[in-house]
């Protein structure tokens, strides 16, 4: 089975792009009725709006949802100076005998050798899914259009501008914390083409557990162990990782900032 390795294409992070981006976005757990609310209407803009994945009909309060939320742990990003919601992910958490979104989607294009590894170990998986960054915050400079007609609200410097690739990549830190605190170190995820490698330059890396398929457009199965993500992460994304965590768990009443395991590296292998 085909993998994807990051040899020789992963480049340091700007530090100046990472304050950058903490001074123009929040991250944090979408742990309230009304944080929840705004992760459902960022993915139904753009699930169900933008890229009419979902129909729109069958979500008349504008919140787009399923039955894998109610398992998850979800994550917010937010514009600061606008109070916009610029992004949104869920870690699925699943209980004994549930499936990952990925199993019920993707069953035939999944390696079975690989998958077979996790037989007996139901209760360390987790999926990264429903990661959506509004169209607001992924647009090029000057493009105000959008297939809905065209946006004026919306105007961004451009030292801001580009801290919005790091919307996704904060998502993907937010998920990665979070599988950590909950004992989850494998993580599993359904992606485009473009995102692992997006995802490989800086440093996130994934492995490619089975073949090509189609649903939505072509898109693939991957896995990663949290572990290897933060270890083998550039200096920055392992500091913003220790900072995640550490909020997350204070937000979760799990203790105080403990250093976390998983950049000690002080977890055993499962």
């Amino acid at each position: 089975m085909a993998s994807d390795n990051a040899s020789g294409s992963r480049r340091p992070i700007d530090s100046a792009l990472f304050a950058d981006f903490a001074r123009y976005f929040e991250l944090s757990l979408a742990l309230s009725e009304g944080q929840r609310a705004a992760v459902y209407e960022v993915r139904y803009r753009v699930y169900c709006e933008e890229f009419g994945y979902e129909p729109k009909e069958a979500f008349l309060d504008g919140r787009e949802r399923d039955a894998y939320d109610d398992q998850s742990l979800h994550c917010l990003v937010t514009h600061r100076e606008s109070r916009r919601p610029a992004g949104c992910v869920r870690l699925v958490l699943p209980e004994e005998g549930d499936q990952l979104p990925l199993e019920e989607h993707c069953a035939d294009a999944l390696d079975p050798d690989f998958m077979g590894r996790f037989a007996d170990q139901r209760a360390g998986i987790c999926e990264i899914s429903r990661l959506a960054v509004d169209g607001d915050f992924r647009r090029r400079r000057g493009e105000k259009a959008t297939r809905f007609g065209t946006r004026e609200d919306f105007s961004f410097a451009e030292r801001e501008r580009r801290t919005f690739p790091l919307i996704a990549i904060s998502l993907f830190v937010a998920s990665a914390a979070g599988a950590d605190l909950y004992g989850r170190p494998h993580c599993f995820a359904i992606m485009e083409p473009f995102l692992p490698v997006m995802l490989r330059r800086t440093g996130v890396v994934f492995e490619r557990i089975g073949d090509d398929f189609e649903f939505r457009g072509t898109r693939a199965p991957y896995y990663a162990r949290v572990d290897d993500l933060v270890r083998n992460a550039p200096d920055e994304l392992r500091m913003a990782f220790g900072l995640v965590r550490d909020q997350f768990a204070r937000d979760l009443g799990l203790g105080g900032a403990a250093e976390s395991r998983a950049l000690t590296g002080a977890r055993s292998a499962a």
